[in-house]
């Protein structure tokens, strides 16, 4: 079931689907945004006179382009980049880079339309933007990786800036991918311009708190929606897919907040541990052997690995996705209320399915939104930029600090939104108005932008 669209907003998004066939994930979340801002036209009229919409679902500027590289056998390949750059009425493009064999211009627009409005939310001068390619790094080792990213960037470095465009990483692109990035970038430009990737290592102008921050942020998000329950995660059992970045420090906040995660997953399988995920064995796994997670059945006899196993058919309170994109459909969402999870925060880009929100939606579950609920990744991203700008190094507490303000702030928008807007309590409607509305002002401001 789809919400029906007014007349006006049913006319513009039947030319988004004309002018970008095939492209579904883009279809998806432009469409999710729509189903909500029809209440933002009827106040203010004049956001549909000067086609702010029209605008902002055209990228300002779409760049593709090949990336030829050599493997260790000395075999070329060729590989498809892409850096699209959506909306920089609030500042520079703002985005990740994904390495994957699913990369195509759809789910790099997806995720830069996503991101003006993540961006937006946090309340820091960043644009939308985002980038990546069909490279698989699985596999390859790090002088494949290394040549790789020089090849890219020896392209792609001509488009970026501090005041133009910050890539950071995302799936497949992490602090050795981004180090070869800014390495290639250094040597082309002969600057060392710190703010033109975000991501970097420590020791080099990169934020003590980066790799936790999308984790812990849609952590603190769910901590807020509880809070206006009156509830906590003391106590709670959860479940979060995924085992990379976000979901392991997801984990970890989780524990420091007195609730337990018994299962996680990666394309292999679910671990489900009825006392707990083993923190420690999970990070020696996933960061420092690099191994599939029934590595760690293996290691903890009393945990079970299924193959191919359905994370969300596990019994908890509440769930946070941490995977991928559309990874938790209606059934699975079915399957959640039945067992009685309360809340969902996302921590990857629109895992749930446009079904599974309803369903959540028309159980009364807290459901935090991925532009809102996992914005903490990208708030974290530009406080590297200011720490960058002011050659400063932050501690990790204080860095923490500001992300925890970051999201309360968020969710207090969000919240207090959707109630102006007569849907109390609904994230979704809160998230996508609260952002639109900021960006939508900014270009008024400027004119034909």
């Amino acid at each position: 079931m789809t919400v029906r669209l007014s007349e006006k907003l049913e006319f513009i998004y039947q030319d988004i689907l004309k002018r970008n066939p095939g492209e579904q994930e883009f279809h998806q979340a432009v469409r999710e945004v729509l189903e909500t801002i029809g209440p933002v036209l009827v106040k203010y009229p004049e956001l549909a006179e000067q086609k702010i919409i029209e605008r902002i679902c055209e990228p300002e500027r779409q760049i593709i382009f090949r990336v030829p590289w050599m493997d260790d056998k000395g075999e070329i390949h060729i590989n498809r980049a892409f850096r699209v750059q959506f909306n920089s009425a609030l500042g520079p493009y703002k985005g990740g880079m994904r390495f994957h064999p699913s990369v195509y211009l759809g789910i790099i627009k997806f995720l830069g339309f996503e991101q003006i409005f993540k961006n937006a939310l946090t309340g820091m001068p960043i644009g939308g933007g985002k980038g990546g390619s069909d490279f698989d790094p699985k596999g390859r080792s790090d002088a494949e990786i290394m040549r790789f990213c020089q090849s890219l960037m020896t392209e792609l470095y001509r488009h970026l800036g501090e005041y133009t465009d910050v890539p950071a990483g995302d799936i497949g692109v992490g602090g050795r991918e981004v180090g070869y990035l800014f390495g290639q970038y250094k040597r082309l430009t002969n600057r060392y311009e710190s703010g033109i990737l975000t991501g970097k290592g420590i020791h080099y102008g990169g934020s003590r708190a980066r790799t936790e921050a999308t984790g812990y942020g849609a952590v603190f998000f769910a901590e807020e929606m509880l809070k206006v329950r009156q509830d906590s995660l003391e106590g709670k059992i959860g479940l979060v897919s995924g085992s990379g970045n976000v979901a392991i420090y997801a984990i970890e906040k989780c524990q420091q907040l007195g609730a337990k995660v018994v299962a996680c997953s990666d394309s292999s399988g679910v671990i489900y541990d009825e006392q707990g995920i083993d923190l420690a064995l999970l990070k020696e796994i996933k960061e420092v052997r690099r191994e599939r997670l029934s590595a760690y059945a293996q290691a903890r006899p009393q945990a079970r690995f299924t193959k191919e196993g359905n994370i969300w058919q596990v019994p908890c309170d509440f769930a946070l996705p941490c995977a991928t994109q559309n990874e938790l459909n209606g059934k699975d969402a079915q399957t959640l209320v039945n067992n009685g999870c309360k809340l969902i925060s996302e921590g990857a880009n629109m895992p749930c399915t446009p079904e599974a929100i309803r369903i959540f939606l028309e159980a009364k579950v807290a459901y935090g939104p991925g532009k809102a609920a996992n914005a903490g990744g990208v708030a974290t991203s530009a406080l590297e930029m200011q720490q960058n700008a002011s050659r400063d190094s932050w501690s990790f507490n204080h860095t923490e600090q500001r992300l925890h303000e970051i999201m309360r702030n968020i969710h207090k928008d969000c919240y207090e939104t959707a109630a102006e807007f007569g849907d109390p309590g609904n994230y979704v409607v809160g998230a996508n108005i609260c952002g639109f509305l900021k960006v939508s002002r900014a270009m008024l401001s400027m004119g034909l932008i």
